[in-house]
């Protein structure tokens, strides 16, 4: 100790290269994410992003999540595949945030390897983290299981988890030897895609410049912290998942891209503000061909919900949002959107946690003129009705974020590019 109680000065550290490394975080990523429930045509500003990118990352989920792409008018289908691996100058990258259902893996490219020419090669631009997790079918079945016991049983929590440890799924049945012997087949196939995750992503970020593209599956309001619990999934869906599912540190999160739907949709079970269980609501359904990729399931649609937009904003921090299905609206004479929530007639400032208070919030509808004009061919801003126009002025303003993509149809072609 000196003489005034201080420890003496440290030694000058010699940083390498003069620090260059504390300078300079490396390439950015971009990162695309849901914003509502899912279903927001996340696949489809991907393989827009994914044209002239380097890597294409998926970050979490596993082959639960659906994402639909059209190139030259063939519709492909993909759920644990990142979707930028349609172009052949793309690494695509499974992180080790991803759970991987081998079998489904396999039988995903196959079917899509039928029906176009955009997945010739698949095996050779694949990279899977070494640290990623293997999805058995029992665990399928299981999860078959507890979503059958929370249909039943919706809203009877305590009785839902304590049957599910009750039970322990006494209907589950396991072929061992069958499941062993079919996994040991994918082995060979498998071996050359795994490396080092943690590794390849630090090459990529600190190597020469590269375009990187991270692609969500799922969405905010499914989050297993975030979304509306229990009715979620098992990993965050949101920008934080990013960073622990592929094992980089947050400095190199670039451009971060919410996909918002035009309107709202939610499959299964759970709170649902804006939802028109009506004719508005399938409308909106049979226009927008709203059934789940992975379900098969209807979704339930409802008008765009702004207050649950603004809590996805909070936790992700959009840079600039896209759009989707604009002219699913095309037919509407007048448009609702909710702009807050209301309990006993007073505003709430938040979005609530709480399952049961958001089953009784009132929505304050904001109500804009329609258009009554087929869009799918417009190809710029200036192309637009004056009131679609307005619709989406009306997000931006009140969200207070660019819109940069309008989808006004399923192809390439179909999104409107602003700046």
């Amino acid at each position: 100790m000196s003489e005034s109680g201080s420890t003496p000065a440290a030694a000058a550290v010699t940083i390498p290269n003069g620090g260059a490394s504390s300078r300079h975080p490396g390439n950015k990523v971009a990162v695309v994410l849901g914003a509502q429930w899912g279903d927001e045509g996340k696949g489809k500003v991907v393989d827009l992003l994914a044209q002239d990118a380097d890597i294409v990352c998926r970050c979490q989920g596993g082959n639960n999540a659906g994402h639909t792409v059209v190139v030259d008018s063939v519709e492909y289908d993909f759920h644990l595949l990142p979707s930028g691996i349609i172009n052949p100058k793309v690494t695509a990258f499974i992180g080790n945030g991803v759970v991987i259902h081998l079998p489904g893996l396999f039988e995903e490219a196959e079917k899509n390897v039928k029906k176009g020419k955009g997945l010739e090669g698949w095996e050779k631009r694949l990279i899977i983290s070494d640290r990623a997790h293997i999805v058995f079918d029992f665990h399928q079945a299981a999860d078959g299981i507890q979503e059958q016991q929370r249909q039943e049983q919706a809203g009877k929590k305590f009785k839902v988890l304590a049957n599910q440890y009750k039970s322990v799924y006494p209907t589950l049945e396991i072929d061992i030897e069958g499941e062993l012997k079919r996994l040991k087949g994918y082995t060979e196939r498998l071996k050359p895609m795994v490396r080092d995750g943690v590794y390849f992503m630090y090459e990529a970020l600190h190597g020469p410049p590269k375009k990187i593209l991270v692609e969500g599956a799922n969405a905010a309001l499914l989050d297993i912290d975030f979304g509306t619990y229990p009715f979620v999934t098992s990993s965050n869906c949101t920008v934080g998942g990013v960073c622990t599912g592929l094992g980089m540190p947050p400095q190199n999160v670039g451009e971060v891209y919410g996909v918002v739907k035009a309107y709202t949709t939610r499959v299964g079970i759970g709170a649902f503000p804006t939802e028109q269980d009506n004719k508005i609501g399938e409308l909106l359904q049979t226009r927008g061909k709203e059934v789940g990729v992975t379900t098969g399931r209807k979704r339930r649609c409802g008008w765009l919900d702004l207050v649950l937009l603004k809590y996805a904003h909070m936790i992700n921090g959009f840079t600039a949002l896209a759009l989707t299905k604009l002219d699913i609206l095309d037919v509407f004479p007048e448009i609702k959107v909710g702009v807050a929530y209301r309990i006993n007639d007073k505003i709430i400032p938040h979005f609530p946690a709480n399952q049961e208070v958001l089953n009784k919030v009132e929505v304050q509808y904001e109500t804009l003129p329609g258009w009554n004009t087929d869009i799918s061919n417009a190809r710029t801003f200036d192309e637009l009705p004056v009131n679609a126009q307005n619709y989406v002025r009306f997000i931006e303003m009140e969200l207070g974020i660019p819109v940069k993509w309008i989808g006004v149809g399923k192809s390439r072609e179909s999104m409107i590019q602003l700046f």
